[in-house]
This record gives C-alpha cells, sequence and structure tokens, in this order.
C-alpha cells in the first residue's frame, strides 16, 4: 500500500504503537494482510519509552549505585562512589532508542505502513489520519493504551510531575514526595532513595495494599531500611511552594512531587461516537474472548480495556488480535497473567495464594537456601496454593530474580501441572529458583531444607 491518495484501503489498521499495537500489526502481516499502524508519538509506545523498559533501566542502575557503597560485609570498600545523571539519563534513552529503532525495523521487515500521527473513527469502516487522509479498512485494532491519572488539586506541572517524568529527569531531586503507593510508587520511591534522594510515599490506605501482606511487609520493612518515609491513611490537601500539606495536619517538603494514583484508558478523540464500540463504567472498551468490541469491525488489546495493566498481557492480545484480524479463529484464554513488582526485594505472583476452602497453601523462606545465604539475599520466601490433589494454583515469589522465576509458575498453571510435578523437575543448583520446587517439596509433606515441625500420623 502507497500513501498519498485520498482515500486509502487496507485489509487491518492499527490506531497506537505501543507493545499490544505493533505486536499486533507484526502478527496480521505475517497473515497476509495489508497494515497500517498509526502511532502518534514514538513506536513502542509508554512500556518501550516511558515506562517499563526505562524504570528497569534505572532501578537497575540505582541497584549498582547502592550496592558499590554497601557491600562491606563482602569485603568491597567504595570511597567516594557517585552518580552522574545526566549520564544515567542518557543511557536510559539510548535504551529506549535502540528498541523504538528495533521496532521500526521489524514494521518496516514485515511490510507494515506506519502512520505518524492520530486516528479518529469516522465510521465503522474509516479513520481520519492528521495529514487529512482518510483511511478504509476491513479490520481495525484499537491499541491505545493508557494516560497517568492526574489529581485534583495537584495537577501535572509547576514541579508536579507523573511517571513518565519522574523517569526522565537529568538530575537527582534532593526531596521527593510521591502520592499514590502502588507499584509505580513504590518502584520509583526505591530507586531513587537509592540514589540517594529523601523520598516520602503517601498512602491513602497502605503500601500495595492489593497485594499479599507477608510480601508487601518485607518490601515496606526494606523502604523504610532505606530511608523512605512511608505516611498511610493519608491524603494530601494543599501545596504552597514545596509544602505539601496532609490530612493529618502535617506537612511534607518536597522539590519534586509525584503523583502515581493510577491509569486512566486512552479513548478520548478517537471518535468512538462514530461506531459501535461500546465502554464500561469506567470507560474501559467492552471486548469478548476475541478481542471483539461491539462493533463487529473492530478489536481491542491492551490496557484500553481494562486490569491488567501489564506489557505482557497487551503483547499476548496483540497477537491474538492480529490472528482474529485475519480471519483466524484465535481466543484469549490465558487462565493466568503474571505481575512482577521490581521491589527490593522484587514480588511476581502469578494466580492466586489465598487460602480458602479446597486450597492449600505452603511457603518456604529464603533463609533456608543455599543462594540466598551466599548473596547474603535472605529477606524473601515462595509461596505455593493448590488443590487437595495437587493442581498448582497460584505461585507468589519474593526474592532477587522472582522477575525470572514466575514464568515457571505461570507455565504450570496454564498446563495443569501438579506440585509433585514441580517437586519431581530437576531445578539446578545452587539458584534462587529451587526455592519452588522445595515449597513444593514441604506441600508434599516431604521437606529437606526447612523444618516445618514433625508430621502427624
Amino acid at each position: 500500500m502507497v500513501m498519498g491518495s485520498l482515500p486509502e484501503q487496507v485489509d487491518v489498521a492499527v490506531i497506537g504503537g505501543g507493545v499490544g499495537g505493533y505486536v499486533a500489526a507484526i502478527r496480521a502481516a505475517q497473515l497476509g494482510k495489508s497494515v497500517a499502524l498509526v502511532e502518534k508519538e514514538k513506536l513502542g509506545g509508554h512500556c518501550l519509552n516511558y515506562a517499563c523498559i526505562p524504570s528497569k533501566t534505572l532501578i537497575h542502575i540505582s541497584d549498582i549505585f547502592y550496592q558499590a557503597q554497601h557491600s562491606q560485609k563482602f569485603g568491597i570498600n567504595v570511597q567516594g562512589a557517585s552518580i552522574d545523571a545526566k549520564k544515567m539519563l542518557d543511557w536510559r534513552m539510548s535504551v529506549s532508542k535502540k528498541l523504538e529503532d528495533g521496532v521500526a525495523f521489524l514494521c518496516k521487515s514485515n511490510g507494515i505502513d506506519v502512520l505518524k500521527g492520530t486516528g479518529t473513527f469516522l465510521s465503522s469502516s474509516s479513520i481520519q489520519l492528521t495529514d487529512g487522509v482518510t483511511l478504509e479498512f476491513k479490520k481495525a485494532i484499537i491499541a491505545t493504551g493508557s494516560n497517568p491519572t492526574a489529581l485534583k488539586g495537584f495537577e501535572f506541572g509547576d514541579g508536579i510531575i507523573d511517571y513518565k517524568q519522574a523517569l526522565m529527569l537529568d538530575h537527582i531531586p534532593k526531596t521527593m514526595l510521591i502520592i499514590g503507593a502502588g507499584y509505580v510508587a513504590v518502584e520509583i520511591g526505591t530507586l531513587y532513595a537509592k540514589l540517594g534522594t529523601q523520598v516520602t510515599v503517601l498512602a491513602r490506605s497502605d503500601v500495595l495494599s492489593h497485594f499479599d501482606r507477608d510480601a508487601v511487609e518485607l518490601v515496606k520493612g526494606r523502604m523504610v531500611e532505606l530511608g523512605v518515609k512511608i505516611a498511610t491513611g493519608v491524603t494530601p490537601t494543599s501545596r504552597n511552594g514545596s509544602a505539601v500539606s496532609l490530612s493529618d495536619g502535617s506537612k511534607v517538603d518536597a522539590e519534586t512531587i509525584v503523583v502515581a494514583t493510577g491509569l486512566s484508558p486512552y479513548t478520548k478523540e478517537l471518535g468512538l461516537e462514530n461506531t459501535k464500540v461500546k465502554l464500561d463504567d469506567k470507560g474501559f472498551i467492552t471486548v469478548d474472548k476475541a478481542l471483539q468490541t461491539s462493533d463487529p469491525n473492530i478489536l481491542a488489546v491492551g490496557d484500553v480495556i481494562g486490569e491488567p495493566l501489564l506489557a505482557h498481557k497487551a503483547i499476548r492480545q496483540g497477537v491474538i488480535a492480529g490472528e482474529v484480524a485475519a480471519g483466524q479463529h484465535s481466543a484469549y484464554e490465558n487462565l493466568v497473567v503474571p505481575a512482577v513488582i521490581f521491589s527490593d526485594p522484587e514480588i511476581a505472583i502469578a494466580g492466586s495464594v489465598e487460602e480458602s476452602e479446597g486450597i492449600k497453601v505452603t511457603k518456604f523462606p529464603l533463609t533456608a537456601l543455599g543462594r540466598s545465604i551466599a548473596l547474603g539475599s535472605t529477606n524473601g520466601f515462595v509461596k505455593i496454593a493448590y488443590e487437595d490433589d495437587g493442581l498448582v494454583k497460584g505461585v507468589e515469589i519474593v526474592s532477587p530474580d522472582a522477575n525470572s522465576m514466575i514464568a515457571e509458575a505461570a507455565l504450570a498453571i496454564e498446563m495443569g501441572a501438579t506440585i509433585e510435578d514441580i517437586a519431581d523437575t530437576i531445578h539446578p543448583h545452587p539458584t534462587y529458583s529451587e526455592a519452588i520446587q522445595e515449597a513444593a517439596e514441604a506441600a508434599l509433606g516431604r521437606p529437606v531444607h526447612f523444618f516445618y515441625g514433625k508430621p502427624s500420623g
């Protein structure tokens, strides 16, 4: 397809070039469809350019910097360690640029037309592009993602920033206030605390309020150890310069204020009123298992269709949507979407580890693991939830490298594995992954490296 004349026609039009959108475009193109991908900013979207990749890049840098100053127990003494914030930012930006260029190469290699600008639906079969071109399509996929939610009285600007801007600073703030206590707040707060910033986190209820408290208490304890001040059960009421007044009558002084109170689906200015697409009461686009909206010509994937707002969920849905748009009978029927918080220690979870009728939970502590003891990182555990017949229903890992280990748990749940399957699988030694096997062994009543008490009977 060659753009330039009016109107243009394409088999599949994708609005949004983030991880869900570009994956959908590539999959549809692989299946022989002509594809146009509309992106107003950068290919890779928020994940590659403003969120997932940048945050984990900076977290890694902050870990190196912190460890350089706190490794005396290993016999390592570093004097005068310093951080060059501009070089740190340059590296973070170069990583995003390299990945963005990689996505552009993949799109070009797959014959996808990447159109810079916005797309607004004129009907259920056409889109108005920024340059005035009308793009007609057989199928469209909405992958516009989400935006940081603004907070009344603390609108962005004049020293108040969102998580994207917090990951693009060319200096290390002396003081930082983070309004919100979800995983974004925990990751950013921990990262800057390790770089030397005095961080205060405001939690309306508590830190990571929707996560297992056993895991959260370890993370909160570590944050406090790093110097992070955590104020729970409070909200900000007003601001006067750098001073922020709180609902309990106290004040916090911060040169940088980060609002991290959540994400909202990006559906404005899409012209959805000109289609049959429907939204739920929270503003997310409603879809079925085939990711089909209420409009037969339009599909949607990723953050814009609701929780969980995770990049890897969007990637999987992008594959499915690309196949459905190309005429295949695919469906999004995954049993579990693993989640990872890059806190210290990391928290990773697949499924649920809550005890209930017919569900048992076993916990193995890292204090009994050789790898953890060797590296001085015993702050964590593995929990496995399973049914009476041994079917694995959930796994939670609180540990270094939890981000990598959780994939085993997701696979176990998807394939219907049992705790015996995990226990009888040889895990390499000495690794953190052995903790998963050890937890499974304990669930079977045959623990080796931790004493749970003498078995009854």
